[in-house]
């Protein structure tokens, strides 16, 4: 008898075993993400855990980045073919990233009934293909107190009944008649940059223009300068002509210190403004300057790099973190506005009867997405531009016909940008 048989045959199985343990270990999907607050990066890393400890196929690897450096981080990363498999990016960024072959369509890994599921705002979308979907967003309102309106005599607007122009406008002269305001209105003047295309952008939208023709994304003529953006432009200066609005505000927390009467702002101030005056605080709809109420949408989402080799796994744990459930655990979390109706269900706060559902309902109902668009960031600085100048008492058709200029030179520079 051979005393070596049994143990050849031991570690035979041995081997056998470990290497059927090993083939059966998941597979990484590198994943990046930017870094922000703490609420935020909690969730996110929970939710992380959670998806690997749900399956055995895939393995989520993080790695944070610092934001002020991300997109550059992004872009250095394409260009050496080194991206992640999934990463985090803000909406306005996803045309020039998808333009630039950084990204897979998300579209031909998510059915479209899921995609139709999603709010307007949790879609990135680029050429009719979308790119990118995210979990939340937020919503621009109007906020005062419902002791200024009762003592004023002002009518409280509703989602049905937003202020119209004149009655925003009758509003603010009340106030500003009382002599108890020196500017009644604030709309955040010492913001620059990317707030007045998603501040300011809607306005002019609700008064019939744009920032682009959206027909074909190579025009802003007759669109961002014809007669409704001169109104808009016209309207918008008038608000500092008269003294409504402070031109060069002094600080950012003049509504919650009682220098302002109406603040139009984002929801992200709920809750400084609740804290600040509790049952008081009015939450308002934006006004409707003659074309509907209209706010901006699309925050930070999630995409798959042109360079996954696991796309699948990818695509999985996007879905997985877009199930109603995941929704609301971040909402829950971080107090930011749920992208769908069953993550709005599941919350406190946005659910049917909840403090903020009213956020939600803007969202739903008023969202128009900032122009997608690889042209959206040189759009947005030449808006930017006419809307600083406007304030600063330019001729409203002369800053906007040089934002015209500025954006179809850029246009015809890069060949139509796929368009």
């Amino acid at each position: 008898m051979n005393v070596n048989t049994p143990m050849k045959t031991l570690v035979a199985a041995l081997l056998l075993a470990n290497s059927s343990l090993a083939l059966a270990a998941p597979t990484e999907v590198t994943m990046w993400r930017h870094e922000t607050g703490d609420a935020e990066m909690q969730a996110s890393e929970a939710a992380v855990n959670r998806f690997n400890a749900s399956q055995d196929r895939w393995e989520i690897l993080v790695e944070k980045l610092p934001e002020g450096s991300y997109t550059e981080s992004i872009t250095a990363a394409a260009l050496a073919n080194t991206l992640p498999c999934v990463f985090d990016m803000d909406q306005p960024t996803v045309p020039n990233f998808a333009w630039s072959g950084y990204l897979r369509p998300i579209s031909d890994y998510l059915s479209q009934d899921f995609l139709d599921g999603l709010n307007t705002g949790a879609k990135g979308q680029y050429k009719g293909q979308v790119y990118s979907v995210g979990q939340f967003d937020v919503a621009l309102t109007l906020f005062t107190r419902k002791s200024i309106l009762e003592r004023f005599d002002i009518r409280y607007p509703t989602l049905e009944a937003p202020w119209t122009k004149d009655e925003l406008m009758a509003a603010i002269k009340k106030i500003k008649a009382s002599g108890e305001f020196a500017y009644p209105f604030d709309v955040n003047t010492n913001w620059t940059g990317e707030w007045s295309s998603y501040g300011y952008g809607p306005l002019l939208q609700s008064f019939g223009a744009d920032l682009i023709d959206r027909d074909n994304y190579l025009e802003a003529e007759g669109t961002l300068n014809g007669d409704a953006a001169v109104q808009w432009g016209e309207w918008f200066q008038s608000l500092f002509e008269q003294e409504f609005a402070d031109r060069k505000p002094a600080d950012d927390k003049r509504f919650q210190n009682g220098k302002i009467a109406i603040h139009y702002t984002g929801s992200w101030s709920a809750k400084d403004y609740t804290d600040a005056f509790g049952d008081d605080l009015a939450i308002l709809p934006p006004p409707d300057l003659g074309h509907g109420p209209v706010v901006g949408g699309g925050s930070w989402q999630w995409g798959i790099s042109s360079s996954c080799k696991h796309p699948e796994g990818a695509a999985e744990f996007v879905q997985f973190l877009m199930s109603d459930e995941e929704v609301a655990e971040m909402s829950e979390k971080t107090s930011l506005i749920p992208t769908s109706s069953g993550g709005a269900a599941l919350t406190e706060q946005y659910s049917e009867g909840g403090e903020w559902r009213i956020f939600y309902e803007f969202s739903e109902q008023y969202t128009v997405m900032r122009p997608e668009t690889p042209a959206y960031p040189v759009i947005s600085s030449a808006f930017d531009k006419a809307a600083q100048d406007i304030i600063d008492g330019v001729d409203p058709q002369d800053a906007l016909d040089n934002a015209v200029d500025t954006i179809e030179l850029n246009i015809e520079d890069n060949g139509g940008y796929g368009f």
